[in-house]
């Protein structure tokens, strides 16, 4: 465990795929805490007044750079193609979402991430004691996640 948890964000380009339009572009915020060490937030700037948030796993993108990753409600894959992009599927009871994204800037970005807590080192950076504080508040489940 570590005292300060040390915080990585970086600005994205995201592409809303629709069947029957052209790619709408949307900006997306993703960051990664050594708080929270093997997860990365994704906070996707839609014109609302908040941001959508979602939480996934490191490993999961990561994985899916280099083949289709994921079996739940966030499917990662690369696009064969003369750019490397990557596909990223998000499902949720309350809809359904298709985006691309440039491969290169996420590579970077979990680079990053993997240089402040590397592979197999997050069970070291996780803090039990505030866990358990979240786990155990009043309000907890104000704080829950996808």
């Amino acid at each position: 465990m570590r005292d300060q948890p040390m915080i990585i964000r970086e600005g994205a380009l995201f592409e809303l795929v629709t069947p029957d339009a052209p790619p709408v572009p949307v900006r997306v915020e993703l960051s990664y805490s050594s708080r929270d060490p093997y997860a990365v937030q994704a906070s996707f700037r839609t014109g609302q007044s908040s941001p959508v948030d979602w939480v996934f796993a490191r490993d999961l993108l990561a994985d899916g750079l280099l083949a289709p990753a994921g079996t739940g409600d966030v499917r990662v894959k690369p696009i064969l193609g003369p750019e490397e992009r990557i596909e990223v599927e998000l499902a949720s009871p309350s809809g359904h979402a298709v985006f691309t994204t440039a491969a290169r800037p996420l590579a970077e970005f979990l680079d990053r991430t993997f240089e402040l807590v590397p592979a197999t080192s997050e069970y070291s950076w996780l803090d039990f004691d505030a866990a358990l504080d979240q786990l155990l508040a009043p309000n907890s489940s104000d704080g829950a996640r996808d």
